[in-house]
């Protein structure tokens, strides 16, 4: 595991960003896992802003998002969908069909994460996996749990998690349930890259660094997989 620490939020946006702009270029047709929250937004800033002068394209590019909430209408303002179009797909050629999310809304779960699961795996391997990383130390929305998962499945919330992501929902009230890769499908793609910011995740980065590997911490399971880089902030890597 690689770890770099920049000054603030903006620096590494810079840096993931250009990497990621890079391995595009080389690769059309890469396929990406992408991450929601605060901690990639300013990647995707550098990326939608390279795209716009045409500096770079999205045409051929496939993607998977990590996960969705359930039971919250995909054009809500805080479903992740919408997170994606607002802050990226919105902005880039991307070809609509080349997205791909897990369906919150489905009325079966278990059918919808393997569906899911078969679609990673007709799209081979993800090239590049972007995480962030929770308070708690979940990574998608795999919570603190006594066993690591494999395939994508549908997980109640934490009440730390939810109480993290509760300031975003001012309308509709904060879900209890979403749908998320499993850590074995996060562990499948080829490189990892997770951006940390913040003081609020310094415990869970120390933990994920310098803990033990445990499915209490999630993340951690990334001390194991061959091609990490971790992206921190100052305030992130406090306690490093």
């Amino acid at each position: 595991m690689k770890v770099e620490i920049f000054e603030n939020a903006e620096q590494i946006g810079i840096k993931v960003g250009s990497q990621l702009a890079s391995a595009i270029r080389h690769n059309p047709k890469i396929v990406l896992g992408l991450a929601t929250g605060a901690s990639p937004i300013p990647t995707y800033d550098y990326l939608s802003k390279l795209c716009s002068v045409g500096e770079l394209s999205f045409k051929d590019v496939t993607t998977f998002n990590l996960d969705e909430y359930c039971h919250l209408p995909r054009e809500d303002k805080n479903s992740y969908y919408s997170f994606m179009n607002e802050h990226l797909f919105s902005k880039t050629d991307i070809n609509p069909a080349n997205i791909h999310f897990l369906n919150g809304n489905t009325d079966n779960d278990e059918k919808e994460c393997e569906r899911y699961n078969r679609m990673l795996v007709e799209a081979g391997l993800i090239d590049i996996q972007l995480l962030g990383i929770g308070t708690n130390g979940h990574i998608g929305f795999n919570e603190p749990a006594e066993k690591y998962t494999k395939g994508a499945f549908k997980i109640a919330l934490t009440e730390s998690t939810r109480k993290s992501n509760s300031i975003y929902f001012d309308e509709n009230p904060m879900p209890t349930h979403a749908l998320t890769m499993g850590i074995g499908n996060i562990m499948s793609a080829k490189k990892i890259i997770m951006i940390a910011t913040g003081e609020k995740k310094q415990q869970a980065v120390k933990a994920m660094i310098e803990g033990e590997v445990t499915p209490k911490c999630p993340a951690s399971i990334l001390q194991f997989h061959p091609s990490v880089t971790v992206y921190l902030d100052k305030a992130a890597a406090a306690l490093l």
